[in-house]
């Protein structure tokens, strides 16, 4: 017998949270402190955005000693019932990890105002929750600095995800960077499709890569979730150098990855598990950018060899220069296309 789509949900995420069915019937008090986090598209070992969120909870169950809940959607008609799920179940607070869960959230968080929400990457307005965005043409910039004096043929590429405007600043920061080092330096930018199924699509990312290194692009970033993993490898296979996101990625090609520009998603579950368990938890907009720390780029011994003295200090003095407001980073998703291409 096909069961209709309401009741597969529902039963989908009971069993993933090991609760009885019959218990979403009846919403149970908030609890003083019972944190959840809810993954993206594309799961929680997505080697990118997803799997940051996962090494900021596990890191507070390493310090704290204590546990947290979690739950993997596959598309985005799970997330209302997730979000109600926990919140019915006395969770608090619930951190949803990504754009996503947007529309879900706005009409989840209303009916449970004792609990505590937060967002990451998109903002919800309601007394309960805290969305946490970021900055982050500030990161690529930087990085797309690096990628210009890395390149040796003149070309470098960008591989997004889905066209949304968090992406598209993301790429105008980029090729502002890599303009800054070169000012006749080509910028390719690829978005890989328009519906949530481009955040995990490795195929679809390394065609695009493939792509751009036949028109001569010779490092290539990824801002494309699990997408990104296909991207990477064929830069790798390819003969270009990668650039990774969100987590830590140099150690999945070394050598061949030039760098990571880190989305501190880690630090925005970390702090918003911590904030609600030492009674400090508020709802409100925290905007992260370098200055904040929300941003980064990593030198380690899988990628030290391809850092430049001369690289370390333009991407050092492009840090100080945004951080510090002499230098201004277009954001595309607010102030109009980008000015670059």
């Amino acid at each position: 017998m096909i069961k209709p789509r309401r009741l597969l949900l529902s039963a989908f995420a009971a069993a993933a949270l090991s609760l009885p069915f019959t218990a979403l019937l009846s919403p149970a008090p908030a609890a003083a402190f019972k944190p959840a986090v809810i993954y993206s598209v594309g799961g929680k070992f997505d080697g990118s955005f997803n799997e940051a969120a996962y090494r900021g909870a596990e890191r507070f169950k390493t310090e704290t000693g204590e546990a947290y809940a979690d739950f993997e959607i596959t598309n985005a008609a799970q997330s209302e019932q997730a979000l109600r799920t926990f919140a019915q179940r006395g969770y608090s607070p619930v951190v949803a990890i990504g754009f996503t869960h947007a529309s879900a959230l706005a009409k989840v968080a209303p009916q449970f105002p004792e609990t505590d929400f937060a967002i990451v990457d998109m903002v919800v307005e309601a007394p309960n929750v805290s969305p946490v965005v970021f900055r982050e043409q500030e990161g690529s910039y930087v990085v797309g600095r690096l990628a210009a004096m890395a390149s040796k043929t003149g070309a470098v590429g960008f591989v997004g995800g889905m066209d949304i405007p968090i992406i598209r600043k993301f790429a105008c920061g980029y090729i502002q960077g890599a303009r800054s080092a070169d000012p006749a330096v080509k910028v390719f930018v690829n978005m890989t499709g328009p519906t949530p199924a481009a955040w995990s699509d490795p195929v679809r990312g390394a065609e695009l890569t493939r792509s751009q290194i036949q028109q001569g692009a010779d490092v290539i970033i990824q801002a494309a979730g699990g997408t990104g993993i296909g991207v990477l490898q064929a830069a790798a296979d390819g003969g270009a150098l990668g650039i990774g996101t969100d987590s830590n990625q140099n150690g999945l090609h070394p050598g061949k990855v030039l760098t990571s520009m880190r989305k501190r998603v880690d630090v925005a579950v970390f702090e918003n598990f911590m904030a609600a368990r030492d009674g400090d938890w508020q709802p409100g907009i925290r905007v992260l950018g370098l200055a904040e720390g929300g941003l980064d780029w990593v030198i380690d011994d899988n990628n030290r060899a391809l850092i430049t003295a001369e690289m370390k200090a333009a991407a050092a003095e492009a840090e100080a220069g945004i951080a510090a407001g002499s230098i201004k980073v277009h954001d595309a998703s607010t102030e109009g296309p980008c000015p670059v291409k």
